[in-house]
């Protein structure tokens, strides 16, 4: 059993998911930073001060309005749609860049599948029955 998880293991594809998902978490953890670091800060200031992180609707009564996220969530039950706007974001970022990324693959698969595929050599036995055979057309012309 040990042989084959080993076998199972150390397969090819398996490694390369191990990989992608390793990949996967560290570029989602700068997808997210650049959203909450970078777009949401730019986007603040453009719309004078807007921050979507604080910004959510109080469903108990014993939430207080004008409170920070985190400080009212504490309190009681909330919708953090602007945690969502920010998660929507980060989504729509990372999928933009697969779509780049697949595409790009695709485009070299095409080159890939587009090259001339090289000519094979004749064999020099080949090569030399056709010589005879040239010869001989040519003796026994007209």
């Amino acid at each position: 059993m040990l042989e084959e998880f080993k076998t199972f293991a150390l397969r090819g594809n398996v490694v390369d998911l191990a990989v992608g998902v390793i990949i996967g978490a560290a570029f989602g953890s700068i997808v997210t930073s650049a959203v909450q670091d970078v777009f949401m800060p730019i986007i603040g200031a453009v719309t004078d001060g807007l921050d979507f992180s604080n910004y959510y609707l109080p469903l108990s009564s014993s939430v207080q309005k004008g409170m920070a996220y985190a400080d009212a969530k504490k309190q009681g039950a909330v919708i953090g749609y602007g945690q969502f706007v920010t998660v929507a974001l980060n989504f729509v970022i990372v999928a933009f860049v697969l779509f780049l990324v697949i595409r790009a693959m695709k485009r070299l698969q095409t080159r890939e599948e587009a090259k001339p595929e090289a000519v094979a050599e004749v064999p020099a036995d080949v090569r030399l029955l056709g010589e005879i055979r040239d010869i001989l057309a040519t003796r026994s012309g007209p």
